[in-house]
């Protein structure tokens, strides 16, 4: 039986009918990755590949200009992780609005969809290796690729309280239309 209340992924969970349903990493356990971001590493694709960096898996949704496949070095391209279009340029035009971003990124990335590519992700890092998610933006703090390392360290869905952090988000999250 699942526990869903002790689950590091609780932002999937859904009202489910059943009490023994599982979250996106099904049965995976996350013990390489256990409360430490350690393994799972960042790494623009323009940088050279080292032997340090384990299993490189790209994050983006479309290759990245000017890389040849064989000098980036992936080894998975997870183009389904990456956020959408329309998310992808709202941050671009807004980069003062990360967190209504990470918010609104992991709901798409709790979406039906995304989850073969999140059973792939949780696998990967579930093994012993080192795993580096590799992205294309310039932003090196506030990209797809920094969210997805905090989901895999175990981080949680951003609070969505009634203060007035939340009422700044509501109204800031009126300006971009909804894909």
């Amino acid at each position: 039986m699942h526990n869903r209340a002790a689950c590091r992924h609780r932002f999937f969970h859904r009202k489910a009918a059943s009490a023994t349903s599982v979250c996106p990493p099904y049965n995976i356990r996350l013990s390489g990755i256990q409360g430490s971001s350690m393994n799972v590493a960042v790494k623009r694709v323009y940088e050279k590949p080292a032997r340090a960096d384990g299993t490189r898996v790209l994050v983006d949704r479309l290759w990245p200009r000017g890389v040849r496949k064989e000098a980036a070095a992936i080894h998975s391209w997870l183009r389904t992780l990456a956020p959408s279009d329309a998310l992808r340029q709202w941050l671009h035009a807004r980069p003062e609005m990360w967190l209504l971003f990470r918010k609104r990124y992991l709901k798409e990335l709790a979406k039906p969809e995304a989850a073969p590519a999140l059973d792939e992700l949780y696998r990967l890092a579930n093994q012993r290796k080192k795993l580096t998610l590799v992205y294309a933006s310039k932003n090196q703090q506030r990209n797809n690729a920094i969210v997805l390392r905090d989901l895999l360290a175990g981080m949680r869905k951003p609070p969505t309280g009634t203060g007035p952090a939340a009422i700044r988000a509501s109204r800031q999250a009126k300006r971009m239309p909804r894909p």
